[in-house]
Order: structure tokens, then C-alpha cells, then sequence
């Protein structure tokens, strides 16, 4: 079995982190297995439609696998750690996670506009477009700049510090 590894991302809302996810995604699909987590914080996201029986099944409190044809979407109700996630995903080589800053995981903070110095300890790389100038900031050393829009230098980063999962 090949070796599968995890990165994560993080940042300010509308940074950027779900479109940089998605082509980073999309480029590594051609030639790996991609699995993506995206943590929603906030409780956003929209899953199905109130009254319809997988939106009645997510609401009891219970996991619920709801599958059909084309997918399968899994509601949880408790929080999972690395490992439970790894392991319910299972068949892939390369995850790419969105949020969830407590994952032990090498992570890229994303910014456009500002820089948010309190992503610093959680982050070994900053990826930034050239709406930030940089020398209005003190970037610790530790941390590596990258080019938001340059998606090629990104993933090169990726395989260098992606961690072993």
C-alpha cells in the first residue's frame, strides 16, 4: 500500500481556502486518490432540504449514512479526531483538509487583504496573493511564503511537507 498523507488549510472567512482546495484538487485527482474534509464551523452548509427523510435521519443525533447512486454523505454528531476521520475515508492517497485548526497536521494559512498574525503558531506556510504587502508584516522565519495563485509552487509544497498519515 502507498503511503497516504494529509495537509490542512486555514484562514479568514472568504480567504480563499475552499477555491485553493478545489484547483489544488483538481489537479491532483489525475494522478492520486483525493479525499477533502471541510470543517463548517459555523453550521452552514446545506446537506438536503427540512422535511426530506435524510434531512429528518441527520436530525435525530444519530451517524447516519445516507447513500444513492451517485454519492454517499455521512452526518455525524460527534466530534471524530484525525484517526476516526482517516479511517471512515479510508481509500485515499492524499487529504487535503479545510479548517479544523486542533488536527495535527502540517497547514497552510491563507490570506488576501490583511494578514492575521494569530494563524502564525498554527501554520508552517502562508499563501498570499499580491493584494497583502508583505513588508508591511514580520512573517516568522519558520513560516514559508507561498503564491496564492501560483497552484504548481503550492503543491510542490505539499509533497514536501505533506504529513504521513
Amino acid at each position: 500500500m502507498s503511503k497516504r498523507v494529509a495537509i490542512a488549510f486555514t484562514g479568514p472567512s472568504n480567504s480563499g481556502k475552499t477555491t485553493l482546495v478545489e484547483k489544488i484538487s483538481r489537479i491532483l485527482i489525475k494522478k492520486s486518490k483525493v479525499a477533502i474534509i471541510k470543517n463548517d464551523p459555523k453550521d452552514k452548509a446545506q446537506f438536503d432540504i427540512e422535511g426530506k427523510d435524510s434531512h429528518i435521519l441527520s436530525q435525530t443525533g444519530a451517524e447516519v449514512v445516507i447513500t444513492s447512486p451517485t454519492r454517499t454523505t455521512y452526518f455525524s454528531q460527534r466530534e471524530k479526531s484525525l484517526d476516526d476521520i482517516v479511517d471512515m475515508v479510508n481509500d485515499f492517497d492524499i487529504l487535503l483538509v479545510e479548517g479544523l485548526k486542533t488536527l495535527p497536521l502540517p497547514r497552510i494559512a491563507i490570506f488576501r487583504g490583511e494578514i492575521d498574525k494569530n494563524y502564525f503558531d498554527c501554520s508552517e506556510a502562508i499563501a498570499i496573493d499580491d493584494s497583502i504587502d508583505i513588508s508591511l508584516y514580520q512573517i516568522p522565519s519558520q513560516i514559508e511564503i507561498l503564491d496564492l495563485n501560483n497552484t504548481n509552487q503550492i503543491i510542490e509544497w505539499i509533497k514536501i511537507h505533506a504529513k504521513e498519515i
